[in-house]
């Protein structure tokens, strides 16, 4: 689950990137430059392929507590730039017109437009990318494998939704998907932090002075694992989204619950910033959704009805 969330999230950012380049460009009058678009995006997607080979040939060369060490540091650090994302996404309502700035800018500066649009579809694409990368590597460390499947069908709900806002127009709850994958993503954060610190308990970076509780060694008389043992019917998967240790220590524990305190209220107190403005004040009857391009009823203060992104209508 925590795989399918993630991928979700991270294809879905793109998606809705691609989606707002492409609409702009051809908002323009300038369509014929959204293949530099499409360009981008594939080579993004090649070049985060090629960032996985690589970081699992850097992977290989570690073993014994070094291996510990890198795979703990990896674990922290996907857990600080999940953290990021999700309080990023919450504090900026209006990325959509932060990323028409910039295709306006390089559509009207002197250098090659189509190579100006390739890099920013890039940089948006392959940024995701790195991420996605870092946070499976981090699920993948804490639950000993991924879910191909999962992944998939992560990836694919995200384009089917992208696919369904720009190119059908669909009315589709975007500040309802990103809330609820959200909240999902911070507990997945809380774990990355604590299995992140177990690796550095078994590396000797951090002394261990043992599990506070116990469920994993004992077996059901049948042999199956108990309910909340970490491979039991319930354990299973909350170890996969909600970081669930059958036997942590108590700087796990700590670690665990600090970061879903601290994680959960920066993103509760960016959730609460007004949006940003609309560009456009001289015909307040026929303004733009800045996140997904809806007509919004004119008001001082008004929320989309596709999205509920805040607008400040003057």
């Amino acid at each position: 689950m925590a795989e399918l969330i993630i991928v979700f999230r991270e294809v879905l950012e793109a998606a809705l990137v691609v989606g707002i380049l492409y609409t702009f460009v051809s908002k323009t009058g300038r369509k014929h430059l959204g293949q530099s678009i499409i360009n981008g995006v594939f080579g993004a997607i090649a070049a985060s392929i090629a960032f996985a080979v690589v970081f699992q040939l850097v992977l290989g060369g570690f073993s014994g507590k070094a291996e510990e060490i890198f795979e703990g540091t990896v674990m922290i650090l996907a857990a600080v730039l999940l953290s990021t994302m999700i309080v990023w996404m919450a504090r900026n309502k209006n990325v959509s017109e932060s990323l028409e700035n910039q295709a306006s800018a390089v559509l009207a500066s002197d250098q090659n437009v189509a190579i100006g649009l390739f890099s920013l579809a890039f940089l948006s694409v392959f940024r995701e990318g790195i991420e996605t990368v870092l946070f499976l590597y981090g699920i993948f460390i804490k639950d000993g494998g991924l879910s191909l499947t999962t992944s998939l069908i992560g990836a694919i709900l995200a384009i089917l939704i992208g696919y369904a806002i720009f190119v059908q127009g669909k009315k589709v709850p975007l500040k309802t998907f990103f809330n609820v994958t959200s909240v999902l993503l911070i507990f997945v954060a809380a774990g990355l932090v604590s299995y992140g610190i177990h690796e550095f308990e078994e590396a000797g970076v951090i002394p261990y002075y043992g599990a506070i509780w116990d469920v994993n060694p004992t077996l059901n008389p049948d042999g199956s694992y108990p309910l909340l043992h970490e491979k039991g019917g319930i354990g299973v998967f909350a170890k996969g989204l909600f970081g669930w240790n059958g036997n942590p220590s108590a700087i796990e524990v700590i670690s665990y619950l600090l970061t879903l305190g601290l994680v959960s209220f920066l993103w509760t107190k960016a959730s609460q910033t007004p949006g940003g403005a609309v560009t456009d004040k001289q015909s307040p009857m026929n303004e733009k959704c800045p996140t997904c391009f809806e007509e919004v009823q004119a008001s001082k203060q008004a929320k989309c009805s596709n999205c509920d992104t805040e607008l400040n209508l003057q």
